[in-house]
Parts: C-alpha cells; structure tokens; sequence
C-alpha cells in the first residue's frame, strides 16, 4: 500500500516567495503542518491545541517572573 499525500494548503499569512507554513488536515481532528524549507518535518497537532498555541502567540510580551 502506497502512503498518499495529503492536500496541503499555503497560509494566507505567507507573503510569495518567502517561507511559507503549509496546513493539511488528513483526518478530522487531525491537523498537519509544516514549513517550505522542511517540507519532510510535520507537525501533528489538534484544533484545541494549535487554537491554544495561536492564542498564546497572539498574547503581548509579558516579562519573566522573578
């Protein structure tokens, strides 16, 4: 048996000819992603985890605690 690939979508937040971050999502609640220049590492992820990542991200810099 062949392992097919999953249709991978470009971010619409990836400007053209630059690195660009690529989402597949092969079964539901599944989530795939990965980044043009590694294309062979995924990343294996969920919804409420990448939501939670996003989110995070998204979030001012707060300084370490002492």
């Amino acid at each position: 048996m062949t392992k097919t690939e999953p249709p991978w979508q470009k971010s619409t937040h990836s400007e053209e000819a630059s690195s660009c971050v690529y989402v597949a999502t092969p079964s539901p609640g599944t989530i795939l992603l990965r980044e043009s220049d590694d294309p062979e590492s995924v990343l294996t992820t969920g919804a409420p985890q990448l939501a939670a990542l996003i989110s995070t991200l998204r979030m001012p810099h707060q300084p370490p605690r002492t």
